[in-house]
């Protein structure tokens, strides 16, 4: 019987998207490589466990979501967590950024100075400029004062975020414009904390980095594995948790984080056999403010 591999999720390394397994095996990703797994027979969506733990009673967890952890492992993964505002003392400087997904979508968030790109790489953001640098509690009040004033979200929904992808505009240029002019806007606010220092408009494009320049419009997205369902295809790109796949005459899009708790075996052929829901008519958005 093939051995069975348990997916831990999706990295963004220099040399591009690594996908990472239970145990520390890697496996890089590369245009053009095939994608193929199936999931067990009869098998069950068991908790990921949480900072390096195993569940301690191997909870089934829902196949829809994309924590794959039970309720108490959840709240222990957070317990010292940035985005959940439990390290108002930690030392390191951060930056504050500016994040474009598509036409509309436009967030602000910080992160680490030390992770470099890495988290605007893990959200795909398509293009991104910073805006300022400085102590974790001056970058978090920055961040709400151009929610509050400029009304910009600190998030944007992956479902929204791949939607999109298909109708990027073609330049970098047209790509960075929202960032240019937001970038712009929120500088000349006052109320900016004296700690934080204002950072130039230098905006990063992704497009090339994620694939999405030469990939076919995805036609949907999968939503869930089920016990004896299998994914198959081509990679063409890749973007924050998402691996685009050609299967068959169609491109679908992957989110990795679904594949995390579920027992997964290699298969010969290529094949699509688990739901998937068709993204449909384009988006009209407003921002209101294993092989």
């Amino acid at each position: 019987m093939a051995q069975a591999w348990r997916c831990a999720g999706l990295r963004w390394a220099a040399e591009g998207p690594v996908l990472t397994w239970d145990g520390g095996r890697r496996s890089a990703l590369t245009w053009g490589k095939r994608v193929a797994f199936g999931v067990a027979e009869g098998g069950v969506r068991s908790c990921r466990g949480a900072r390096g733990y195993a569940c301690p009673v191997r909870a089934v967890v829902p196949a829809r979501g994309t924590g794959a952890r039970c309720e108490e492992c959840a709240r222990l993964d957070r317990a010292h967590s940035v985005a959940a505002d439990t390290l108002a003392d930690d030392p390191r400087p951060y930056h504050v950024y500016l994040a474009w997904f598509g036409p509309g979508l436009t967030k602000v968030g910080i992160t680490a100075v030390e992770r470099g790109p890495a988290r605007l790489l893990e959200q795909g953001a398509v293009c991104f400029s910073r805006l300022g640098a400085g102590p974790l509690m001056a970058a978090r009040r920055t961040e709400e004062l151009l929610r509050a004033a400029l009304r910009v979200p600190d998030r944007i929904p992956y479902a929204v975020k791949r939607a999109v992808r298909s109708r990027l505009p073609p330049t970098e240029s047209e790509r960075a414009a929202e960032v240019t002019e937001l970038h712009a806007r929120a500088v000349a606010l006052t109320g900016w904390p004296e700690s934080l220092r204002r950072l130039p408009c230098q905006p990063v494009d992704h497009v090339g980095v994620f694939g999405l320049a030469t990939a076919p419009a995805a036609a949907g997205s999968v939503t869930e594995l089920v016990p004896g369902g299998a994914v198959g295809g081509r990679l063409v790109a890749a973007a924050g948790p998402d691996l685009h796949l050609v299967s068959g005459d169609r491109a679908i899009v992957l989110d990795t984080r679904l594949m995390a708790g579920w027992d997964l075996l290699p298969v010969e052929h290529d094949e699509l056999t688990v739901p998937v829901k068709e993204f449909g008519e384009a988006l009209a958005v407003v921002q209101d403010g294993l092989f």
